[in-house]
């Protein structure tokens, strides 16, 4: 039986300050194949960013284990590749060398990079734009750059913090298109967070659904609706009723909360 490409084995993620600890994450295990598109569902303040941040190696867990190709995690690496929400590209740079920087730095030919480059370029619509600066481009254009300079570095594993989250509707929906044709084309492993139900319904082989703080696995589901996925479908609005109740849950948990911290302050 092949190991899982990536698994979490009882991860604890505590946040202290000088007058109180906060339990981010508590006991997650979850074993997630090679391939897999996984989406982390929850409101704020489940932990979403926090478990992927471990998986990424910027915050290790205070307790349990994180294993890539059963090697633990202890730091960012190579094999992992992060797209943020806020597309993190350099505005001195044009939108081709965005994308070269990480093959400059692992010290690739030029030959190499100008191919890779280029088959990026055209990959992701982006040939027209290549000598455009981020300025010059909608968030829809920089956030494409950002998925490409990830994608530059072949790295098998894509992790993914609310990509899509600060996008108008319409472009969300074609980079998330556009996203599952690299996906299927190219066999990532993808681990991507959002608080979107429909967007975790459209995208994802899987959902877990995790609760308010501290984060643990409420519900871990295979999405076995046909690929393209119809949001106007009985099943697709079905599994969203059904995780609709389970984040509001959620919601309402963390809203009794903040009424409860706001009495004691």
């Amino acid at each position: 039986m092949q190991a899982p490409h990536i698994r979490v084995d009882g991860v604890n993620k505590i946040f202290a300050s000088h007058d109180r600890q906060v339990v981010a994450l508590k006991d997650i295990s979850l074993e997630i194949p090679r391939g897999q598109f996984t989406c982390l569902l929850g409101p704020s303040g489940c932990g979403k960013s926090t478990l992927l941040n471990a998986v990424a190696g910027f915050s290790l867990p205070s307790k349990g284990t994180i294993l890539v190709d059963s090697v633990p995690v202890s730091a960012p690496g190579p094999d992992r590749g992060m797209v943020f929400q806020e597309y993190a590209l350099f505005p001195w740079m044009t939108v081709e060398d965005n994308i070269a920087f990480g093959l400059h730095i692992k010290g690739m030919s030029k030959t190499t990079i100008r191919k890779r480059v280029g088959d990026l370029l055209g990959m992701l619509s982006l040939t027209d734009f290549r000598q455009r600066f981020p300025k010059d481009l909608s968030g829809g254009m920089r956030q494409r750059v950002a998925i490409a300079r990830v994608l530059a570095l072949d790295s098998p594993i894509m992790l993914m913090d609310e990509p899509f989250g600060a996008l108008d509707a319409l472009t969300r929906r074609n980079l998330q298109d556009e996203l599952l044709r690299i996906w299927s084309e190219l066999k990532k492993t993808i681990l991507f967070v959002t608080h979107s139900i429909e967007e975790a319904i459209y995208l994802a082989d899987r959902i877990v659904v995790m609760t308010y703080r501290p984060g643990t696995v409420k519900r871990d589901l295979l999405v076995h609706i046909p690929r393209m996925r119809d949001p106007a479908a009985p099943e697709f609005n079905a599994l969203k009723r059904e995780l609709g109740l389970l984040v509001m849950e959620e919601q309402e948990r963390h809203h009794s909360d903040e009424l409860r911290m706001a009495a004691v302050d």
